[in-house]
């Protein structure tokens, strides 16, 4: 074996350092879900991959879901308009109980001086279309602006009412506010979600100047919540805040009509496994399975079966990517019981999406 160059090594890049784990550990593959699963976060149109679909084969697609267990995939890209329309005629029209699609309102409307009455009105079409339900994104809070150039915070009396329409149509609302902790975090040495920020700087909301900060965007997640109890909602990404379990035990003890997906936040679970699990033991009823991988791969999937239904400790939740994406760590699985994997991943969406 050669000399080390331990002169190279102290000057080793860290985008070209991939350690190889020596880690000595079982590898479990769970080849389809233990239950008939519902991914109630997923992306099948044309929003983030325009012009094409995101899953630009149906048939493969379903060919996907038959051959891993699953039973039901919503699509949050339903948008408005004839967008939705076309999301419909491809997906929940041509396969019935195979897919459920949201709409995603027009928030800009609200730079009109008839913008609540806009947004009330898109939604009612919306609902008689067919939508199943509500997609709002992040960019409600961080950028949607009213007709005096004001930023609208979820909490806002407008956003307020029209998601209390929503609730009174029936329609469950999926919510994304903010995003990860570390992308409002300066970009410094100490910024664990560096790598991922690197390859993607608009995801960076750490300027004072132009975006609120991650708590005031969640307090104002929280309020809304609160405002509007006969509104069922989902938050996306264990109710956008991963990282701190307790908030969200605080909101989901606060009000039953909130409920939260796993979608996107493997790795943030999975290097808290133990306290992920006191989370389910105590709100198993509340907690819905969700990937927000797209285009849906058999890998994406067996990943996410490994981590809910074993033991296996220390493994990528990202296979095949030289830097996981999410954070240079493993996850652990949750080896979650029968009854709660009947639960998260089926139960709790039947009753959420009246499927």
């Amino acid at each position: 074996m050669a000399t080390p160059d331990w002169t190279a090594a102290a000057h080793l890049r860290l985008a070209d350092w991939h350690p190889r784990s020596r880690l000595a550990a079982p590898t479990t593959h769970v080849d389809r879900s233990a239950v008939a699963c519902i991914d109630v976060h997923n992306h099948l149109g044309r929003w983030l991959t325009p012009p094409g679909w995101t899953a630009p084969s149906v048939d493969g697609l379903l060919a996907l879901m038959d051959r891993r267990n699953v039973a039901t995939v919503v699509n949050l890209d339903g948008m408005h308009g004839d967008e939705l329309e076309a999301n419909l005629d491809r997906y929940d029209r041509a396969h019935p109980t195979r897919f459920a699609t949201f709409c995603q309102l027009d928030w800009t409307l609200l730079a009109h001086a008839d913008g609540p009455g806009l947004l009330a009105a898109q939604l009612r079409d919306c609902a008689r279309w067919g939508a199943r339900g509500v997609k709002v994104w992040k960019n409600l809070g961080l950028a949607v602006r009213d007709v005096t150039g004001a930023l609208v915070l979820p909490d806002d009396p407008r956003v307020v009412g029209v998601l209390t329409l929503a609730g009174s149509l029936g329609l469950p609302v999926l919510i994304h506010t903010a995003d990860p902790i570390a992308f409002f975090d300066p970009v410094d040495a100490s910024n664990e979600r560096l790598d991922e920020l690197q390859a993607n700087p608009d995801w960076w909301f750490g300027d004072r100047a132009v975006h609120p900060t991650f708590d005031r965007l969640l307090t104002a997640l929280e309020t809304l919540v609160l405002a509007t109890p006969g509104t069922t909602y989902i938050g996306a990404h264990v109710g956008c805040c991963a990282e701190d379990l307790d908030r969200v035990e605080r909101l989901l003890a606060a009000a039953p009509n909130w409920n939260v997906d796993l979608g996107g936040r493997m790795a943030e679970l999975g290097r808290q496994p133990r306290r992920t699990r006191r989370l389910i033991d105590r709100f198993g009823d509340r907690v819905l399975f969700g990937t927000d991988a797209f285009p849906l791969t058999d890998e994406a999937l067996t990943t996410h079966f490994r981590f809910l239904e074993t033991d296996d400790e220390a493994f990528e939740y990202a296979p095949g990517e030289a830097v996981p994406p999410q954070g240079r760590w493993t996850v652990s699985a949750l080896g979650l019981s029968g009854a709660a994997l009947e639960a998260v991943y089926a139960g709790n969406a039947r009753r959420v999406l009246g499927l």
